[in-house]
C-alpha cells in the first residue's frame, strides 16, 4: 500500500519528543512521493515542519484509530510498535483505571501504588472456569489458564513473574498462589493451601527490605512449586531461592534498610521473651542504622512481627526454635557492634570485656577468646606447616562482617528447608504449577556483581521467553496452514556465550579468583585482552580501566569491576567456623551440621518425599570432596542454579507476567513514560510486539470479518459461504496479496491493513452519513418551507376574518350605542321626575308625624304628673300610719312589762312565807284522805276481783309505766316552764339588740346593693372583655386545632412512614436470618459430605475394604438421635471405624492436634447444652408432677364412677329383662292369635320396632365410638405428655459418643434440640400473648352460646323423647369440651378444680355412654332371637298357604350391615418399613412409574403409613417410619443430586409430607381450610412438631440442591445467551482481537443463545408444575433463578471492556424485555423476579444514556440507584465505542460522578455475588384431597400396605 494513501490530511501520526518520548501530531497537508518535510500540527496546535532522515526517509509511524486505543491485548492494535503499546497502555491506566494489559502471551501489569478492590472472593470466582480472552486481563485469568492447561493438558505449569524492584512482582505471585489456594482447596484438613499463603510473611520478614525504589522489595529470587494431586487439589509446595543478597546484612545505602526481620526484632524488645536477647532500638546497632531511615510509613514493626511468628507457628516451628531463631538473629547484630582496633599496622585487636561481643559469645554459646582470637587472626596452610597470622583493622572488619553474613545466609536456607518441611505432602504429587519471582532487570549508576547476576539471569529467561513466542507464531501460522516464512527476531545467545561461555566472562571470574595474587584490576586486563576486539556486545568505558560494559537486550550497563572477586569467592574465616560449631547452641550446630553436604548458603536440600525435586545446587557429590564444596564460587553456583531453573522452565508450559512501575515517586495512578518505555525495552513486551508485527499480527476468523466489513461489500458480493465471499472481498479491497493471507478458520493481516480497513469502512460509513444528513436536511428543510406556507395561509385566512369580523362589530356597536342613548335619557328623567315626587312626600309625613307626636308628649305629661301626686299623697298617709301604729305597739309593751314585773315580785315574796306551805300541805292532807278512801275501796274491790287481778297484772304494769313516764314528763314540762319564765328577760333584751342588728343590717344591705350595682358595671365590662378575649381565644383554638391536625397529618405520615421502613426493617432482618439459618445448613450439609470424603479417602488409603456407608444426619432433633438404625447402618458404622483404627497411625499431626481442639470445643459447648438440657428437664418433671397429681385426682373421680355406674347397670339389667319379658309374651299371644303373619298390623309394628331399634343401634355405636376415641385419646394424651421431646435418652446418646466427629454430629443435634426448645418457648409466649384476645371474646362467645342454648333448647322440645335425650347428651359434651378448651388459659388453681369438675361430668357421660353400649348390645341379641323367629313364621306362613301371589313382595327380615368407609390409613408390618422406603423413595424414578401419579402421591402414602402408627399408639413405628423416610430422601439426593427432575421430585414430596404434617396436626391454625372428615383424619397420640422442623430443614437442603442444580445447567448459557448472542442482528459490531481471542458474538452451531435459556426456563417450570410444587415455592424458584441470570450477566459485563458499548446495553435490554414477556405468560410478575433484574437493567440504561453534561451526571445517579458507585464508575471507565461515531466518556465525567456519589453508604464489593441464595419460606398449603379417597397403583409395587 503506497505511502501516499496512507499519510494523507488529518491522518495522525507519532513524533519524537524529549520530555514524552513519543507525542501526536496530525498532517495538515498530503505527503507525497520525495517530499522531505511532513507539515504537521500538534494537539495543542502549535505548528511544526517534521524534517525526514534523508537516508533512510523514514516516515513517523502512524496512530491507530480511536476505536482501537485502550484495548485489552496490545496485538489487537493495527499498528505494532513502541509510541502505539506506549499511549494504549497509558490510556487503560490512566483515564480507565485498568492496570493490567495483554500483550500476546504477557501480562503487562502496572503497579497502581493503591489498594484496588478487584481481588476478594467474587473476583475469583468470576474468573474460575472462564476463557483467557473472555474476560479483561487479570492476574486471576493467567492463574486460571495455567490452571486449566495443567488439568486439560496434564503438563506441568510455570508462571513467571518478572520486573524491577517496586514494580510489584511479590504481590502479583502472592495473588496468584492464592488464586491456586482459593479454586482448588486442598485434598485433606491440613489446609495446605493456608500454609502456602502463610510462607509468604515468613519470607519477607527474612527476605525483603527497604529500598529507594520499594518498601518491600524482594532481595533474592524464589521459585514455589504448588503441587497438586489427581483431582487438581493442593497437597504441598516447595521453594527455590536464588542469589539472597548477603551483603545488605552489613551495609544499606541512604534510605534503605536492612532486612525487616531485624527491625522488628528490636520494635519487639519489649517483650519478655525477648529480654535475654538485650536489644535496644535499631539505631543503637551498626547493621541498621547505616541508612538513616528505619521507619517505614505506614507499617508497624511490632504488629508485622506478631504476624511472622503467627505464620512460623502454623508451618510448624514451635516457640522454643522461634526463639532460637531470634538469639542468632539478635547475635548478628550484636556481632555488628563489636569495635576493632588497630594494634599496629599488620594487626588488629578486640578490647577485653567487649560488651557486644560477650553478649554475641552468650547467645551463641561460644567462649569470648576464641571468637575474639579468630575475629583478629586467620590461619595460612603450607604444604609443610600451618601459621596463625594476625590481620589489619580493615580486614578484620571484612571477616566480622563477612561471618556476619555466613550465619544469615545459613540461618535463611534453614528457614527455607524447614518450610519446605511444613509444606511437604505425603501424597504422591500428579503435577504442579511454579510460581517464579524473580528480579527484573536492573541497571543503576554503580553496578555491581548482584546486577551482573541479575542481568545474566534475564538474559536467559528473555531468551526462553523469545524462543517460546517464536514457537507459538509457528504453531499458530501451521495449525491454519499459512505458509511459513522465518521471521527474525532478536537472539540474545551471544551475549549469555559473552557471560557464560569457556574464557567468558565468568570463567575468568572463576579462574582469577584462584589466582593467589588474584585483584579486580588484574580480572580487568583479562577481560579487556579477552573480549574487547573479538565481542561487539563487550565494551571499555573510555574514562575508566577498573570497568566494562555489555550489551544486554535491553539496554547497555556499565560494570563496575571493584568487589567483584571478593563477591565471588565469599569466603568466610574457617577457624571462625569451627568455633561455632563447637558452640552449646543446638539450633548453631544445627545450621551448621554436615556442611560439606550444602554446596551453597543459597542451596537447598532436595526433598525426600513424592515426585523428586529439582534444587538450586547441583548434584550431590561424594563425601571425599566436602572440602572442596563449599569452596565453590558464588558465580559458579548461580550458574549451576540457573541452568536447573532453565531445565525446569523448559519443561512446564510458562506463562508470563511482566511488572511495569509507572514512576520513581510511588504516586498513585502517576504515568511517566520515560520510565515506562524503559522497563517494557528490558522486559521484552517490546521484542514481542516486534515479532508479531514481523508476521501477520492480525487475524480475524471468517465470520467477524464478514460481520465488521459487510458494510464494504455489495449485495451481490455477499454469497452463501462467508469464506469464498470475504476472499473476493478481500481481493477488491487490498490489491498486495503479501499483505493478507487465508487460513482454515482465520484471515490473517500484516500490520496496519486493518487500520487501512477501517479507515474505508469510516469512509463508507461517513459518505453515507453526508448522504443520510443530505437526505433529511433537504427533508427538513421543505417541510419546513410546507409549514411556513401553510402558516402564512393560514394566517391571511385568521387576519381577514378578523378585520370582517371587526366591522360587523363595530356596525352592531354603533346601532347599540343609540339605542343605549335613547333609554338612558328617559331613565334620566323619569328619575328626577320621581325623586322630586318622594321628596314632597317626605317633608309632608315628617311635618305631620312631628306636629302629633308634640300633642302625645303634653297629653303624657299631664297623665304623669296626677299619678305622681297620688302616689306621694298615699305615701305620705301610709308612713303618718306606721308612726302612730309603732309607738302605741311600744307604749303597750311598756306597761304590760311593769306591770307583769310587779307581779313576779309579788309571787316572790309569797312563796317565801310560811302560810303559803301551810296551804299547800291543807291541799295534800285532803289528798291523802281521799286516797285512803280510795285504796279502802280498792281492797274491797280487790276481794271481790282476785280472779281479776291476776289477769290484769301485765297491763297495770303496763300502765303504771306509763303513769310514771307521764309524771316524769310533767315535772320536766314544769322545769321548762320555771325556765320559760326565766327566758322572758333574755328575750326581750335579745330583741333590742335584734332591732338594733336589724337597723346595722339594712345600712349594710344599702352599702352592699351599692356596691353589688358597682360591681355589676365592672362585671358587666369584664364580661365585654372575656367575651372578646374569648373571641380572640377561640380563633387561636381554631388556629392551634388546624395547626395541631397538621402537625397529627405530618406525625401520621412520618409514623406510616417510620412504621414502614421499621417493617421493611423487620423483613429484611427475618430474610437476613432465615439467610444465616439456611447458610449453616448449607454449611453443615457441606461438612457432612466432606467428612463421608473424608472417611471414604483415609480408607482407600488404607487400603481397607468396607460395605457402603450412610451418613449420620446431624439435623436431626433429639427425638431422631433415640431411633434405632438399620442393620446396613450399623455394619457400615463398624466398617468405617475398622478403617479409621487402622489409618490412625498415618494421620498427619497436625490433623491430630486440630480435630484434639475441635473435641475440647465441642465437649464444653456439649456441657453448656447439657446444662441448659439439665434445666429444661426439671421444668419438665415439675411440670408432669402437677399432670399426675391432676391424674390421681381423676382417678378417684373414676373409682366413684365405678359404683356408681354398677348400680345405674344392675337397675337397668332388671328393666331391660322386664322389657323383654313382656315382648315375649306379646309374641306368643300373637302367635297364638294368629296375628303374627305377615302384612298383619302385630307384624308391621314390630318390623317398624325393629328397623327403628336398627337405626338407632347403628347411630348409638358410631357416636359410642365417636366420644370413646375422643376420651382415650385424651386420657393418652395426659399419660404420653412430653414422650416426644424425652431429653434423657438423648443424654445417653450423647454421652457414649466418643470419637470426634460423632461429637461433631451430636454438637449439632444438641444445637437444633437448642433451637426447637427455644422455638417452643416462642410459641408458648406468642400462645400467652394470645390469652387477652381470647378473653376479649369470651362474653361474645357466652352470649352467643346463650342464643344457641335457647336454639337449641327450642329445637329439642320439638323432637321425640329418645332423639331429646340424644341431642342433649351430644350438646352437653360440645358444651363441655369448648369450656375445657376456653379455661385451658386461665388461673392453673381454677383450672385444676374445673378440670376435677369436668372428669366427673366425663364419668357420667362414660356412664351413659357404657349403659347406650350395653342397651345396644342386649338390642342385637334380641333382634337376632326376633329375627329368626320371624323367619320361622314366614316360613310356616309360606308352608299352610303355597297358593299366595307370587307378586307379592316380600319383606326381608335380617338387617344388612353398611360397609365401613376407609380411614386414610394404610397399615404395614414393621419388617415391611425398609421394603417401603426402597420402592416408594429409593427405587422411584420421576421420569418412570411417577410420571403418571397425581403430585404428592408418595408424600400422602407415607402419611397414611404414619397415621397407622400414630392411630395404634406405637411411638418406635413413627420414629422409626419418620428417620427411614429421612435419611432415603437424603440418600437419593446424594446420589442423584444433580438431576433437576429428582431433586423437584422430592421437594415437591418433602413439601407435600409437612403440608400433611401441619394439615393433620390438630392445631387450629392449620385446621382451618379442613373438611369435618380431614379433622376426623387428624393425629391423636403424638405431637409431631420436632419433625416438622426437621423436615423443614430438609426442605431448606433440597431447595438449595435445587437451586444448586438449576444454576449448574443455567451458568453456561447465561453469559453467552444474555451477552455475547446477537439477538438484534447487525446492531453490534465485531471490534478486532488480538491473539486472546475472545469468545465470538455471532451465534455458531452448538454456542447457546436466549432462545436456550428460555427454553430451559420453561423446562424448570414444566417439570415443577408436573410435579405439583407449591406454586409460592415456584416463585421464590423463579427468584432465585432471575437474580442468577442477572447477578451473572452483571459480573462479566463489569469485567470484559469489549461488552460496555451502546449497542450491547440495547442487546440486554432486549433480553431483559423478553425474560419479563416470559414472566407474564407464566403469571409471576408478582413473585420479586422482575426486580432482582434491576442493577442488570440500570447498567444497561448506563450504556446507553448521554454522558457529558452535568445534567446527564445527575440523571445517572438517580436513575442507577440499584447500582454501586463502584460499579457505575466501572462501567463508565469500560464503556468502549465500537464504531467511530461514539465518544469515550471523559475523565472529568466520571470524577463528577463520583463526586455527586461519595455520600452514598453501601458496600465496596464490586461484583455481585451470585452464591447468594435468598432464604426460603414454605407457606402452608392445604391439599383438598380426600386420603380416604386416594387409590395406589399397583406400578409402585407396595401391594403390602392395607388400607384401613
Amino acid at each position: 500500500m503506497a505511502a501516499s494513501e496512507l499519510y494523507t490530511k488529518y491522518a495522525r501520526v507519532w513524533i519524537p519528543d524529549v520530555e514524552e518520548v513519543w507525542k501526536s501530531a496530525e498532517l495538515t497537508k498530503d505527503y507525497r512521493q520525495g517530499d522531505g518535510v511532513l507539515q504537521l500540527q500538534l494537539e495543542d496546535g502549535k505548528e511544526l515542519e517534521y524534517k525526514l532522515d534523508p537516508k533512510t526517509n523514514n516516515l513517523p509511524h502512524l496512530r491507530n484509530p480511536d476505536i482501537l486505543v485502550g484495548e485489552n491485548d496490545l496485538t489487537a492494535l493495527s499498528y505494532l510498535h513502541e509510541p502505539a503499546v506506549l499511549h494504549n497502555l497509558k490510556v487503560r491506566f490512566i483515564d480507565s483505571k485498568l492496570i493490567y494489559t495483554y500483550c500476546g502471551i504477557v501480562l503487562v501489569a502496572i503497579n497502581p501504588y493503591e489498594t484496588l478492590p478487584i481481588y476478594g472472593s467474587d473476583i475469583i470466582n468470576a474468573y474460575s472456569g472462564q476463557n483467557m480472552g473472555d474476560m479483561d486481563p487479570h492476574i486471576f485469568a493467567v492463574a486460571e489458564e495455567a490452571y486449566k492447561q495443567m488439568a486439560r493438558d496434564e503438563r506441568n505449569q510455570s508462571i513467571i513473574v518478572s520486573g524491577e524492584s517496586g514494580a510489584g512482582k511479590t504481590v502479583s505471585a502472592k495473588y496468584a498462589m492464592r488464586y491456586f489456594a482459593t479454586v482448588s482447596g486442598s485434598a485433606s484438613e491440613a489446609n495446605v493451601e493456608e500454609k502456602v499463603l502463610a510462607s509468604n510473611p515468613i519470607m519477607e520478614s527474612i527476605g525483603n527490605a527497604k529500598t529507594t525504589r520499594n518498601d518491600n522489595s524482594s532481595r533474592f529470587g524464589k521459585y514455589i512449586e504448588i503441587g497438586f494431586d489427581k483431582k487438581y487439589h493442593i497437597i504441598g509446595a516447595n521453594m527455590r531461592t536464588y542469589l539472597l543478597e548477603k551483603s545488605r546484612v552489613v551495609f544499606q545505602a541512604d534510605e534503605e534498610r536492612n532486612y525487616h526481620i531485624f527491625y522488628q526484632l528490636c520494635a519487639s524488645a519489649h517483650l519478655p521473651e525477648f529480654k535475654a536477647l538485650k536489644l535496644g532500638k535499631a539505631d543503637d546497632f551498626h547493621y541498621t542504622k547505616q541508612g538513616r531511615n528505619p521507619v517505614i510509613d505506614g507499617v508497624d514493626d511490632a504488629k508485622e512481627m506478631s504476624s511472622t511468628r503467627n505464620a512460623f507457628i502454623l508451618l510448624g516451628v514451635n516457640e522454643s526454635y522461634q526463639l532460637g531463631l531470634f538469639q542468632i538473629l539478635a547475635s548478628i547484630l550484636h556481632l555488628g557492634n563489636v569495635e576493632v582496633k588497630d594494634r599496629d599496622s599488620d594487626s588488629s585487636i578486640i578490647p577485653p570485656n567487649n560488651g557486644h561481643l560477650s553478649v554475641f559469645c552468650e547467645l551463641m554459646g561460644v567462649t569470648y577468646q576464641d571468637m575474639s582470637h579468630w575475629l583478629c587472626h586467620k590461619k595460612l596452610k603450607t604444604a609443610t606447616e600451618t601459621y596463625i597470622k594476625p590481620i589489619p583493622k580493615l580486614q578484620a572488619i571484612n571477616a566480622r562482617d563477612a561471618l556476619a553474613k555466613h550465619i544469615y545466609a545459613k540461618l535463611f536456607n534453614w528457614i527455607v528447608d524447614h518450610v519446605n518441611k511444613a509444606l511437604h505432602s505425603t501424597v504422591k504429587q500428579h503435577s504442579f504449577i511454579g510460581v517464579l519471582d524473580i528480579y527484573g532487570f536492573e541497571t543503576f549508576e554503580i553496578n555491581s556483581f548482584e546486577q551482573f547476576c541479575i542481568n545474566y539471569a534475564n538474559e536467559k529467561l528473555q531468551q526462553q521467553f523469545n524462543m517460546h513466542v517464536f514457537k507459538l507464531e509457528q504453531e499458530e501460522y501451521m495449525k491454519e496452514q499459512i505458509p511459513w516464512t522465518l521471521i527474525d527476531f532478536y537472539d540474545n545467545q551471544p551475549c549469555i556465550n559473552l557471560i557464560e561461555a569457556k574464557m567468558g566472562i565468568l570463567d575468568l571470574l572463576d579462574e582469577e579468583c584462584k589466582m593467589p595474587k588474584g585483584s579486580d584490576d588484574s580480572w580487568a586486563q583479562k577481560l579487556y585482552n579477552t573480549h574487547l576486539k573479538t565481542c561487539a556486545l563487550f565494551e571499555k568505558p573510555r574514562m575508566s580501566n577498573k570497568a566494562f560494559i555489555i550489551q544486554h537486550f535491553a539496554d547497555k550497563v556499565e560494570y563496575q569491576c571493584d568487589g567483584f572477586l571478593e563477591k565471588n569467592k565469599d569466603t568466610v574465616n574457617e577457624e571462625q567456623i569451627n568455633v561455632l560449631k563447637a558452640s552449646k547452641f543446638d539450633l548453631l550446630v544445627e545450621l551448621f551440621h554436615d556442611e560439606e553436604k550444602a554446596t551453597s548458603p543459597t542451596g537447598a536440600a532436595p526433598a525426600t518425599g513424592g515426585r523428586t525435586r529439582l534444587s538450586v545446587k547441583p548434584d550431590k557429590k561424594k563425601p571425599g570432596q566436602a572440602s572442596k564444596e563449599h569452596k565453590k564460587t558464588v558465580g559458579l553456583q548461580f550458574r549451576n542454579s540457573l541452568q536447573l531453573l532453565m531445565e525446569t522452565l523448559n519443561a512446564t508450559t510458562p506463562h508470563y507476567v511482566r511488572c511495569i512501575k509507572p514512576n520513581d515517586y510511588k504516586y498513585a495512578f502517576t504515568f511517566d513514560p520515560k520510565r515506562a518505555v524503559q522497563q517494557l525495552r528490558a522486559c521484552g513486551v517490546l521484542e514481542t510486539i516486534r515479532i508479531s508485527a514481523a508476521g501477520f499480527p492480525s487475524r480475524w476468523t471468517y465470520q467477524e470479518f464478514f460481520s465488521r466489513y459487510r458494510v464494504l461489500m455489495k449485495q451481490k458480493d455477499v454469497l452463501t459461504d462467508k469464506k469464498m465471499t470475504c476472499k473476493n472481498v478481500l481481493e477488491k479491497l487490498v490489491q498486495d496479496p503479501d499483505k493478507y493471507q487465508f487460513g482454515k478458520t482465520k484471515i490473517f493481516f500484516r500490520a496496519g491493513q486493518v487500520a487501512y480497513l477501517e479507515k474505508l469502512r469510516a469512509d463508507k460509513l461517513r459518505a453515507a452519513c453526508i448522504r443520510i444528513q443530505k437526505t433529511i436536511r433537504c427533508w427538513l428543510v421543505r417541510k419546513k418551507y410546507l409549514r411556513m406556507k401553510h402558516a402564512a395561509t393560514t394566517i391571511q385566512r385568521y387576519v381577514r376574518g378578523y378585520q370582517a369580523r371587526c366591522l360587523a362589530k363595530f356596525l352592531r356597536r354603533t346601532r347599540a350605542a343609540i339605542i343605549i342613548q335613547k333609554y338612558q335619557r328617559m331613565y334620566v328623567q323619569r328619575k328626577y321626575y320621581k325623586r322630586k315626587q318622594a321628596a314632597a312626600l317626605v317633608m309632608q309625613c315628617i311635618l305631620r308625624a312631628y306636629m302629633a307626636r308634640q300633642l302625645y308628649k303634653a297629653l303624657l305629661r299631664e297623665h304623669k304628673a296626677i299619678i305622681i301626686q297620688k302616689m306621694v299623697r298615699g305615701w305620705l298617709a301610709r308612713q303618718w300610719y306606721k308612726r302612730s301604729l309603732t309607738a302605741i305597739v311600744y307604749l303597750q309593751c311598756c306597761i304590760r312589762r311593769m306591770r307583769a314585773k310587779q307581779e313576779l315580785k309579788k309571787l316572790k315574796i309569797e312563796a317565801r312565807s310560811v302560810e303559803h306551805f301551810k296551804k299547800l300541805n291543807i291541799g295534800m292532807e285532803n289528798k291523802i284522805m281521799q286516797l285512803q278512801r280510795r285504796i279502802d275501796e280498792q281492797n274491797k274491790e280487790n276481794r271481790v276481783l282476785s280472779e281479776r287481778l291476776n289477769s290484769l297484772e301485765i297491763s297495770h304494769a303496763t300502765e303504771s309505766e306509763r303513769l310514771r313516764v307521764e309524771v316524769t314528763r310533767l315535772r320536766g314540762a314544769e322545769e321548762d316552764a320555771k325556765n320559760n319564765a326565766n327566758k322572758v328577760t333574755s328575750l326581750l333584751e335579745e330583741v333590742e339588740r335584734l332591732r338594733k342588728d336589724l337597723q346595722n343590717t339594712q345600712k349594710e344591705k344599702k352599702a352592699i346593693e351599692d356596691w353589688a350595682q358597682t360591681y355589676q358595671d365592672e362585671m358587666e365590662k369584664m364580661i365585654s372583655e372575656l367575651k372578646e378575649q374569648n373571641h380572640l381565644l377561640k380563633n387561636e383554638k381554631n388556629d392551634l386545632n388546624r395547626l395541631i391536625q397538621e402537625q397529627s397529618q405530618q406525625w401520621t405520615d412520618k409514623m406510616q412512614r417510620a412504621l414502614k421502613e421499621e417493617t421493611q426493617q423487620l423483613e429484611n432482618d427475618l430474610n437476613e436470618e432465615r439467610s444465616r439459618y439456611q447458610n449453616l445448613l448449607t454449611e453443615h450439609l457441606r461438612l457432612e459430605e466432606k467428612y463421608d470424603d473424608l472417611k471414604e479417602e483415609i480408607t482407600l488409603t488404607v487400603n481397607v475394604p468396607k460395605p457402603g456407608h450412610r451418613r449420620t444426619d446431624s439435623t436431626h432433633s433429639s427425638n431422631e438421635s433415640e431411633c434405632t438404625y438399620n442393620s446396613e447402618f450399623a455394619e457400615s458404622e463398624e466398617g468405617t471405624r475398622g478403617g479409621e483404627d487402622v489409618s490412625k497411625g498415618i494421620l498427619d499431626m497436625s490433623l491430630f492436634l486440630k480435630l484434639q481442639k475441635r473435641v475440647s470445643e465441642l465437649e464444653q459447648e456439649k456441657q453448656s447444652l447439657q446444662n441448659e438440657l439439665d434445666r429444661r428437664e426439671e421444668q419438665f418433671q415439675r411440670a408432669r408432677a402437677r399432670d399426675d397429681e391432676e391424674h390421681k385426682k381423676a382417678r378417684g373421680a373414676e373409682l366413684e364412677y365405678e359404683s356408681l355406674k354398677r348400680q345405674e347397670l344392675e337397675s337397668e339389667n332388671k328393666k331391660l329383662k322386664h322389657d323383654l319379658n313382656e315382648m315375649r309374651q306379646s309374641l306368643r299371644g300373637g302367635a297364638e292369635a294368629g296375628s303374627g303373619a305377615p302384612g298383619s298390623p302385630a307384624y308391621t309394628v314390630l318390623l317398624d320396632q325393629l328397623n327403628a331399634s336398627n337405626e338407632e343401634l347403628e347411630v348409638r355405636k358410631e357416636e359410642v365410638l365417636i366420644l370413646r376415641s375422643q376420651l382415650v385419646s385424651q386420657k393418652e394424651a395426659m399419660q404420653h405428655k412430653g414422650t416426644m421431646t424425652e431429653p434423657l435418652p438423648y443424654i445417653e446418646d450423647v454421652q457414649k459418643l466418643t470419637d470426634a466427629k460423632e461429637i461433631s454430629q451430636a454438637y449439632m443435634g444438641l444445637k437444633e434440640t437448642n433451637r426447637l426448645l427455644e422455638s417452643q418457648l416462642q410459641a408458648q409466649r406468642r400462645s400467652h400473648d394470645n390469652e387477652v384476645e381470647v378473653l376479649r371474646g369470651e362474653l361474645q362467645s357466652v352470649k352467643e352460646d346463650n342464643n344457641r342454648q335457647q336454639q337449641l333448647l327450642a329445637q329439642n322440645l320439638q323432637l321425640p323423647p329418645e332423639a331429646r335425650i340424644e341431642a342433649s347428651l351430644q350438646h352437653e359434651i360440645t358444651r363441655l369440651t369448648n369450656e375445657n378448651l376456653e379455661l385451658h388459659s386461665d388461673d392453673p388453681k381454677e383450672y385444676k378444680a374445673y378440670r376435677i369438675s369436668m372428669l366427673r361430668r366425663m364419668v357420667d357421660l362414660m356412664e351413659q355412654l357404657e349403659k347406650q353400649d350395653k342397651t345396644v348390645r342386649k338390642l342385637k341379641k334380641q333382634l337376632k332371637v326376633f329375627a329368626k323367629k320371624i323367619n320361622d313364621l314366614e316360613g310356616g306362613q309360606m308352608d299352610v298357604s303355597p297358593g299366595q301371589t307370587a307378586d307379592e313382595p316380600v319383606h326381608p327380615v335380617n338387617i344388612p350391615r353398611r360397609e365401613k368407609d376407609f380411614q386414610g390409613m394404610l397399615e404395614y408390618k414393621k419388617e415391611d418399613e425398609l421394603k417401603l422406603v426402597k420402592n416408594l423413595i429409593l427405587e422411584l424414578k420421576p421420569r418412570g412409574v411417577a410420571v403418571n401419579l397425581i403430585p404428592g402421591l408418595p408424600a400422602y402414602i407415607l402419611f397414611m403409613c404414619l397415621r397407622h402408627a400414630d392411630y395404634i399408639n406405637d411411638d418406635q413405628k413413627v420414629r422409626s417410619l419418620l428417620t427411614s423416610v429421612i435419611n432415603s430422601i437424603k440418600k437419593i439426593l446424594k446420589k442423584r443430586g444433580d438431576d433437576f427432575e429428582t431433586v423437584s421430585f422430592w421437594l415437591s414430596n418433602t413439601c407435600r409430607f409437612l403440608h400433611c404434617l401441619k394439615q393433620y396436626s390438630g392445631d387450629e391454625q392449620f385446621m382451618k381450610h379442613n373438611t369435618p372428615k380431614q379433622n376426623d383424619h387428624c393425629l391423636s397420640n403424638f405431637d409431631l412438631a420436632e419433625y416438622r422442623q426437621v423436615l423443614s430443614d430438609l426442605a431448606i437442603q433440597i431447595y438449595q440442591q435445587l437451586i444448586k442444580c438449576m444454576e449448574n445447567i443455567l451458568q453456561p448459557m447465561i453469559v453467552s445467551g444474555m451477552l455475547e448472542h446477537e439477538t438484534i442482528q447487525g446492531v453490534s459490531g465485531v471490534k478486532p482481537t488480538g491473539l486472546r481471542k475472545r469468545t465470538s458474538s455471532i451465534a455458531d452451531e452448538g454456542t447457546y443463545t436466549l432462545d436456550s435459556i428460555i427454553r430451559q426456563l420453561n423446562s424448570f417450570h414444566s417439570i415443577m408444575c408436573h410435579h405439583g410444587t407449591d406454586p409460592e415455592l415456584i416463585k421464590q424458584v423463579v427468584k432465585q433463578q432471575f437474580y442468577i441470570i442477572g447477578a451473572v450477566t452483571l459480573n462479566n459485563l463489569l469485567l470484559r471492556k469489549d461488552m460496555c458499548s451502546w449497542s450491547k446495553g440495547m442487546q440486554i435490554r432486549y433480553n431483559v424485555s423478553q425474560l419479563e414477556e416470559w414472566l407474564r405468560d407464566k403469571n409471576l410478575m408478582t413473585c420479586g423476579a422482575k426486580e432482582t433484574l434491576e442493577p442488570l437493567i440500570q447498567a444497561a440504561q448506563l450504556l446507553q444514556v448521554k454522558k457529558k453534561t452535568d445534567e446527564d451526571a445527575e440523571a445517572i445517579c438517580s436513575m442507577c440507584n440499584g447500582l454501586s458507585t463502584a460499579q457505575i464508575v466501572k462501567v463508565l471507565n469500560l464503556y468502549t465505542p465500537v464504531n467511530a461515531f461514539e465518544e469515550r466518556v471523559s475523565v472529568l465525567f466520571i470524577r463528577t460522578i463520583q463526586t455527586r456519589l461519595r455520600d452514598r453508604k453501601e458496600s465496596p464489593q464490586l461484583l455481585m455475588d451470585t452464591k447468594v441464595i435468598y432464604p426460603v419460606t414454605f407457606p402452608f398449603n392445604p391439599s383438598s384431597l380426600a386420603l380416604e379417597t386416594i387409590q395406589i397403583p399397583g406400578s409402585l409395587n407396595v401391594g403390602f400396605l392395607t388400607r384401613v
